[in-house]
């Protein structure tokens, strides 16, 4: 926007807004000098804290909290400017004294913002950079998605606003995130970058912005810069004051920032020198003492009340995307002010003594939220942010059929094509969570059998574009019809928006009032693509069902870039995600339903002494499934499903005598009913164990021994399937990914392990010779239960 003078009617506000501003500055200072020479330190470490960081986007925060936003609004506030927020929400009311004292301590305030161990007033965590802003970008398109179905219309439309550092525009989640917000229309979403200059280890290049603004006014985003300050404005205007504007914004990044931190003795001696000879530049300098001289030099766009607050209300005029680059000083107001070492830097004991006499904090009220209590308190009665009640809403849960039913089997089949056919199945329904569901891809829809859903619940797209190939009369298997009621979200090929789209969905009830199902598809061997916004999905406690295909190497022949390794211990040691792996149609068909009621569990995390599990408290799920066809094993009985949710169940059981128990998960059952049929005919006690979770059968043992680590009496699923087994039975374990996912189940009940799996990159074939190659066709079964057995026949496959 054009610099311009503030309306005078504001003036009062502004100094209001300012005065809070500098007992937010004081308060996250303190925080953090509490935290790091006050507080017991008992392990030496560092605590930390950033107070450059916070101070650079304090006056921002102030004007956004205590102004501009609405309880409608969301907010991502950058990593390291936490402390601020926990100020701001602690004056509010909103955040309490004993946190703000524990401070990255256990149970204190957060670090950085956490949606989930802070107060209900922090919507996104943000801690791994850029994720938290790309978030708010796919909260925006959620937000959309939700009103273009017709629900949440009584509530206003919010402002989806994330807080940034110019550093983290380096991370390039944000990029593949902003050519997907071009491609879907994206609306009602701000940027608000803390655009200082300066990265942890040093000064940023100079001409950063002349780079970065083409980039988003080409991608659809308004983009407003806010670099002069109100005084640097009315200087501008006297005699000399061009000459300032042309020197202030020619002046490399580093010199600015070293002359930041000297101060106006160093502003005074640099100026004079520049403009030798220019009398009326070297008469504006002269007219300001060395504080003025300072105060005018660091008066920036970002540190400016008035035209921050200008600004905001400006942007509300319209629903179109905006970034604001707000220049200011890192450590604005500290004496670590534009030192390039003050990313991690802290004020010293004397420091702060200092820094508390120019704030006017005595000694004893340096938690007070304030000078005047009445004063602060009247104030808030107006502030928008706290007009409306709880900002984390609740959304009623959506009831989920009795059961979900396969059309009648046709020989071998897959999951993959089975997840088709359930997802076509609910496609068809009327059931109420049909409608609920939103499924989301980045390009591999058709590919991984989402067609059949998408035939019926149509691409969703703020206006209405029916399928050109149906249009001409073209032969084509998929109808690609789009429109507000579509019901699927194609992405472009970038995992990260996956997961960050997921997320999103996942945390509509809480954001929007309003509960969605997502289903997100993707290539397995992708996930590790995308990984860091898994992570962060879950961190959050965002509600989604994955459906990975094609696992491990089943994919034979396109190669090892199409093959994963990894995955299974992805989803055994994600926090948050629970991963099954079926290997038949009937058990896929009861693990879709337990999920489609998982993800809207929101009890209390606390393991029933029963299973080890802590079901009541729902969470993400994984579904690891394969293209390959396998024949179909007769469904289980109502009454064996618990087994088979509980992670495992007999498929063939053990008898008493039994020597070796074969346990396999997923794609590899046809070679490890092989080689039990093979041993049967001379063992006829051996065990055949179909692992449908090895994520919950892991969760469920260490739960069970750490309850009964603590005096109480508890069991799980695991102990109670080898509870029965010789102690000198031999067990094989076998599994179309790392070996590690099964092999730890020898530890269950301490019996003797072979472990077989996959532990390097595969290569082109087909599925018979990669199984040979890599030890998990028939024949290598057989020898890992000969090399537990010595002395024991052990028949040929």
């Amino acid at each position: 926007m054009p610099d311009g003078p503030f309306s005078p009617p504001l003036a009062g506000h502004i100094a209001q807004l300012t005065k809070l501003e500098q007992r937010v500055l004081w308060l996250a200072a303190w925080t953090i000098h509490n935290a790091n020479h006050l507080r017991e330190n008992r392990d030496g470490l560092k605590v930390g804290g950033h107070q450059a960081s916070t101070a650079s986007l304090t006056t921002v925060l102030t004007a956004l909290y205590f102004h501009a936003l609405r309880p409608e609004d969301r907010v991502a506030v950058k990593p390291h400017a936490s402390p601020a927020l926990h100020a701001i929400l602690y004056m509010m009311g909103r955040q309490s004294l004993d946190k703000l004292k524990a401070f990255r301590a256990l149970g204190g305030a957060q670090s950085y913002p956490s949606r989930t161990k802070d107060t209900e007033d922090v919507d996104f965590s943000t801690g791994s950079v850029g994720l938290g802003v790309a978030q708010t970008l796919f909260s925006a398109l959620v937000q959309d998605y939700v009103r273009d179905h017709g629900w949440g219309l009584d509530r206003p439309e919010g402002r989806m606003v994330a807080l940034l550092g110019d550093a983290e525009l380096d991370e390039g989640n944000i990029y593949e995130a902003l050519l997907e917000g071009q491609k879907h229309g994206l609306r009602n979403c701000w940027w608000i970058v803390d655009y200082n200059r300066q990265s942890l280890d040093a000064v940023a290049e100079d001409g950063q912005l002349d780079r970065l603004a083409p980039v988003f006014r080409a991608l659809g985003w308004q983009v407003v810069t806010l670099k002069h300050g109100h005084l640097q404005q009315a200087a501008f205007a006297e005699p000399g004051g061009e000459a300032l504007r042309d020197w202030i914004d020619g002046c490399p990044n580093a010199e600015y920032s070293a002359l930041c931190f000297q101060g106006g003795a160093a502003w005074r001696a640099r100026l004079t020198r520049d403009f030798a000879g220019d009398n009326a530049a070297l008469s504006l300098i002269a007219a300001r003492d060395d504080d003025a001289l300072a105060a005018l030099m660091t008066n920036l766009g970002g540190h400016d009340m008035a035209l921050l607050c200008e600004a905001f209300a400006a942007a509300r005029d319209h629903d179109q995307p905006v970034v604001f680059f707000a220049y200011t000083v890192k450590g604005h107001g500290l004496p670590l002010a534009g030192h390039k070492d003050n990313h991690a830097g802290l004020m010293t004991p004397d420091q702060m003594a200092t820094f508390r006499q120019t704030m006017g904090v005595a000694e004893g009220q340096e938690w007070d939220r304030t000078d005047d209590p009445a004063a602060l308190q009247a104030f808030l009665t107006q502030v928008p942010f706290l007009s409306g009640g709880p900002r984390r809403l609740v959304a009623p849960a959506v009831a989920v059929p009795e059961r979900l039913t396969l059309p009648p089997e046709r020989g071998a089949v897959s999951t993959q094509t089975v997840f088709g056919l359930l997802m076509a199945g609910l496609a068809k329904s009327d059931h109420p969570i049909a409608d609920r569901i939103v499924t989301t891809s980045p390009d591999v829809t058709v590919s991984t059998n989402l067609g059949a859903w998408v035939n019926r619940r149509k691409v969703h797209a703020r206006a209405v574009r029916e399928d050109a190939f149906r249009l001409a009369r073209l032969p084509s298997t998929f109808r690609w019809d789009k429109g507000p009621e579509g019901q699927h979200i194609e992405l472009g090929i970038a995992e990260m928006n996956l997961f960050a789209m997921l997320s999103a969905l996942g945390l509509s009830g809480d954001l929007f009032g309003q509960t969605l199902i997502p289903v997100g598809t993707l290539y397995d061997p992708f996930i590790s693509r995308g990984l860091d916004g898994l992570n962060y999905a879950c961190y959050q406690d965002a509600r989604f069902i994955l459906a990975a295909t094609p696992s491990g190497i089943t994919l034979a022949p396109e190669g090892g870039a199409h093959q994963s390794i990894a995955t299974p211990l992805i989803g055994m040691s994600q926090p948050g995600l629970t991963m099954f792996e079926p290997a038949f149609g009937h058990e896929l068909a009861v693990i879709l339903r337990f999920a489609l009621a998982h993800v809207q569990r929101r009890g209390p995390v606390s393991p029933d002494p029963a299973t080890g599990l802590a079901d009541d408290a729902g969470g993400a799920v994984y579904l690891r499934l394969s293209t390959r066809p396998i024949d179909q094993a007769p469904p289980l009985p109502p009454e064996r499903e618990g087994d088979l949710l509980a992670g495992a169940y007999w498929l063939r059981p053990p008898g008493p005598n039994a020597e070796a128990v074969i346990a396999y998960a997923g794609a590899v059952a046809p070679e490890a009913i092989a080689a039990t049929g093979a041993l049967a005919e001379a063992r006829r006690d051996v065990g055949l164990l179909a692992v449908t979770s090895a994520a919950r059968l892991y969760q469920g043992w260490t739960a069970a021994g750490a309850l009964r680590a603590k005096g109480r009496q508890a069991t799980c699923h695991a102990e109670r399937l080898l509870a029965g087994l010789p102690r000198d039975c031999g067990l094989i374990t076998v599994t179309d990914g790392h070996p590690a996912a099964l092999g730890w189940l020898g530890s269950v009940a301490g019996h003797r392990t072979r472990a077989l799996g996959v532990t390097g990159f595969g290569q082109s074939g087909d599925i018979p010779d990669l199984y040979r190659a890599h030890g998990l066709d028939t024949v290598a079964i057989l020898a890992a239960v000969r090399s537990l057995t010595p002395g024991r026949p052990v028949p040929d496959a």
